[in-house]
């Protein structure tokens, strides 16, 4: 799909989105998007440097940019007391990568335990804190970026694709509960997307039949999807997404194992 056309009438989310990974990536172009659409922006994120290139790119777009660097896990508060004076109207939960890949076994537990807070605890907290006031204005949007890991089990992916997992199955539980209050809830579900995160992970993109998104593709798809949730499937992968929910789970499991292989290189 182009991102060349406006999606929704993403004014109806503002005055203001916070976006949690919101430097680079996906996380930049929703950024982007919604700073063309006129929606005011408080981007979170680790880094700095990357984190200040996307502000200045929508501060030229005309909206007010505030920025925070700082680290998801330990940071829920000081998002907390950097909104207060805000109304905020959408929350994109972009971050949650897998901080630790290692076999289970081989990793070490409190390693584990900060891929649960990042993509876990840090999320229920924060949209347990811009939930309710949206809930009582009866508007408002929640986009949780979630992942195809989160739909089979995987070497390396054993506590990632289990918080991927849970994201979804929140995402869909969440939407019930504020679909009468005209609260928008999704999951946006990526498969392979050209971002920073995945080339520095050495993925590799020229595995023959592998679809590969580009990240403002994505972040248009999603906007636009915001209002129907619960759950959507970016970068034309449902059909893949379709066989990962196959009931012969050692079937699915070592299928796509073996695909994995091809994409991270044999050596690792």
């Amino acid at each position: 799909m182009s991102h060349d056309h406006p999606v929704t009438d993403l004014t109806a989310y503002g005055p203001w989105a916070v976006i949690a990974g919101g430097s680079e990536g996906v996380g930049a172009e929703f950024a982007a998007q919604l700073a063309e659409a006129g929606v005011n922006l408080v981007l979170v994120a680790r880094k700095p440097e990357p984190l200040e290139r996307t502000a200045a790119r929508c501060r030229e777009l005309g909206v007010q940019t505030r920025t925070l660097a700082i680290d998801l896990i330990d940071g829920v508060d000081e998002i907390v007391t950097a909104t207060a004076d805000l109304e905020v109207g959408l929350l994109i939960y972009n971050a949650g990568a897998n901080t630790c890949s290692e076999e289970f076994l081989d990793g070490e537990l409190a390693d584990f335990g900060r891929v649960i807070d990042l993509n876990i605890t840090a999320l229920m907290a924060l949209v347990q804190h811009f939930g309710r006031p949206m809930r009582e204005r009866r508007r408002g949007g929640i986009l949780m970026v979630g992942s195809m890991a989160g739909y089979l089990g995987s070497v390396r992916h054993s506590v990632y694709g289990g918080v991927k997992a849970f994201g979804r199955i929140f995402a869909e539980s969440l939407w019930l509960e504020l679909r009468d209050y005209d609260v928008h809830v999704l999951e946006l579900v990526l498969g392979v997307t050209r971002t920073p995160a995945m080339e520095r992970v050495g993925l590799n993109f020229d595995v023959p039949g592998l679809r590969v998104a580009e990240p403002a593709d994505v972040a248009a798809e999603g906007l636009s999807r915001l209002p129907h949730g619960p759950v959507h499937v970016a970068g034309g992968n449902d059909a893949d997404v379709a066989r990962r929910n196959d009931p012969d789970r050692a079937k699915v499991v070592l299928g796509t194992h073996r695909f994995m292989q091809k994409l991270i290189g044999e050596s690792r």
